[in-house]
């Protein structure tokens, strides 16, 4: 029997070469993955960042110089990204803003029994699955001087019609508008998703104390969101700092500087002046900004320690 036993054990046991293919079995199924995540992010970061050393231009294409620094000085120096970047923080602020607060409260709204509420979240969903280009002009339509449908209603309340076309500020005040109308369908989602999940006996003990619903809010709802919404903050911030087809189709182009915001910019100075090693130092430099924002943020709210 022992003599059985021990040829079984030989017979099952792993050979070196099933061994080698076990150990090597899951890199070889992430390949794909890591080959697309190289060529489609990697590569394109590096390329960036070295461009941002160059002055590759129109005439410069196929010899750029290697000038170090000599491209973030000139972006410091020049007064332009200053106020551009004040433009792009209240553009970023106030969208996301918006975009968390009309979310949250639209879907603290859905989480009640209302009826009709299927149809009532598969229409507030519609701006954000509608194509972004057909929105903003359908938007830059309702912006119009003499069939605008806004300036019509406001001539319909006693108002005096707005140059939102014509106006540098009010082109810009109406691409945020547009923008908030695109953006609150995906925190309301996700926000409803998190508030899905949270545990009603939670909210049972509270009634059973007496607590109000502004202190349900408060200590209950607001806690157990924090670790879903966080991300989705951080990630509508990206987008909206990121943001350029709503700017351009509102704005017409970017025949206005008072309307740009940075990444705006950066693709003026690459596909307009062919500037690529400028546009490029630029590029490099709104990625900083978005990083230490990141990890400010979350750092701040302490959601890496609570998914811990």
């Amino acid at each position: 029997m022992a003599t059985l036993v021990k040829k079984l054990k030989t017979i099952n046991k792993p050979k070196p070469e099933s061994q080698l293919v076990n150990k090597w079995t899951p890199a070889f199924y992430m390949l794909p993955a890591m080959f697309v995540m190289l060529s489609m992010v990697l590569y394109p970061f590096g390329f960036g960042v070295w461009l941002s050393f160059t002055n590759m231009s129109l005439t410069k294409f196929f010899n750029p110089d290697f000038i170090w620094f000599r491209n973030y000085l000139r972006l410091f120096q020049d007064g332009v990204i200053f106020s551009t970047f004040l433009r792009t923080i209240i553009w970023t602020f106030t969208n996301v803003f918006f975009h968390v607060t009309i979310g949250l409260f639209l879907a603290l709204l859905l989480n009640r029994k209302l009826p009709g509420k299927s149809i009532l979240r598969v229409l507030l969903i519609i701006p954000w699955a509608v194509p972004q280009y057909i929105s903003a002009l359908t938007w830059r339509s309702m912006f119009n001087y003499v069939y605008g449908a806004i300036n019509i209603a406001l001539k319909m309340v006693g108002l005096n019609p707005i140059n939102w076309l014509s106006d540098p500020t009010m082109t810009f005040i109406g691409a945020i508008l547009a923008n908030i109308w695109l953006g609150f369908p995906f925190m309301m989602m996700i926000a409803l998703g998190g508030l899905q999940s949270i545990d009603k006996s939670l909210y049972e003990a509270a009634d059973i104390d007496g607590a109000t619903s502004l202190q349900k809010l408060k200590n209950i709802t607001l806690p157990l969101l924090k670790p879903v919404m966080t991300p989705a903050i951080i990630l509508g911030t990206v987008w909206t700092f990121n943001q350029i087809n709503v700017i351009i189709l509102i704005a017409g182009g970017f025949g206005n500087e008072k309307t740009q915001i940075l990444v705006t910019e950066v693709y003026r100075l690459a596909f307009n002046f062919y500037r690529y090693g400028y546009a490029a130092a630029y590029s490099v430099v709104i990625f900083l900004m978005l990083l230490v924002f990141s990890l400010i943020y979350i750092r701040n709210t302490g959601i890496m320690k609570e998914l811990d």
